[in-house]
């Protein structure tokens, strides 16, 4: 075993994993801006990256630096009004208007620039909304969603470790059907364990399980498509700033498709007390 890396990689999932949790369990504790902070620094670091990605998949194609800094800039009215101001719906109207008009209109013309930032704010910017909306509802469900996304994932990998042999996707080769099934199998079952001690009205053992079928399907779904962008993108990680685990964009893939999914079901189907 290469210690060194094995250390680099575990004192960076320790990093992550206390970022994560002071975010998620920040306002417990007299500090209600955390899941904000949360949310914004994913955003932040996911946008960023989403930009060096297109770049390479669009190498002759013209990309602004101001482009990026607006989107960053997009994402951060586009969670805030959302989650608290009544006109979010002509907000996150007018803001890709503005966007195709700053790509047209530039010099050299930036479509796909514009267009890659209107997407980082469908992809990236609006699960951060759903993170903090689905936060203000109850803490837990947020919290419950990436504990099933990070519970798929090992399970998915230890069931594909030992009787894996069908492969998933060309898109990625590691995964297998078993490995993939029996990860959904086993995070769904965990998530009625939890139901069993985590006692809070309006969420009952289906909802749960509902939640923690989003987390596996669409959360497989998410890192299939971050890889797709790799491959077309070239590249290996989608960043660095995770040392031995890759980029913000590795680590939040999953977790930024799910939740659109569970914040749906959250919407539809659960009432949930104050």
């Amino acid at each position: 075993m290469n210690w060194s890396v094995f250390f680099t990689r575990l004192g960076s999932a320790i990093i992550f994993s206390a970022i994560m949790i002071a975010g998620l369990l920040g306002g417990l504790y007299h500090f209600p801006w955390s899941i904000w902070i949360l949310a914004y620094l994913i955003q932040f670091l996911c946008i960023k990256e989403f930009f060096r990605m297109a770049a390479l998949v669009f190498p002759q194609s013209n990309f602004p630096k101001y482009i990026e800094s607006l989107a960053q800039l997009a994402g951060v009215l586009v969670v805030a009004a959302i989650t608290i101001w009544d006109s979010s719906i002509a907000l996150v109207t007018i803001i890709p208007v503005l966007f195709l008009l700053s790509g047209i209109l530039n010099k050299k013309t930036a479509l796909e620039s514009a267009f890659t930032a209107i997407v980082a704010l469908m992809y990236i910017s609006l699960p951060m909304a759903f993170l903090v909306k689905l936060w203000s509802i109850h803490f837990s469900i947020p919290l419950a969603l990436i504990l099933m996304i990070w519970m798929n994932d090992t399970m998915a990998y230890i069931v594909g470790s030992f009787i894996g042999r069908t492969p998933f996707s060309p898109i990625s080769p590691k995964k297998t059907w078993e490995g993939t099934a029996g990860g959904a199998i086993l995070t769904i079952a965990g998530a009625a364990v939890w139901a069993h001690y985590a006692h809070i009205d309006g969420l009952g053992s289906t909802d749960w399980m509902a939640l923690a079928a989003c987390a596996a399907i669409a959360g497989t779904a998410g890192d299939l498509l971050e890889s797709k962008l790799k491959r077309m993108a070239g590249i290996k990680d989608s960043g660095n700033i995770m040392p031995g685990h890759g980029g913000a964009l590795d680590r939040f893939a999953s977790l930024l498709l799910a939740l659109p999914f569970a914040f749906c079901y959250v919407m539809l189907f659960v009432v949930v007390a104050p």
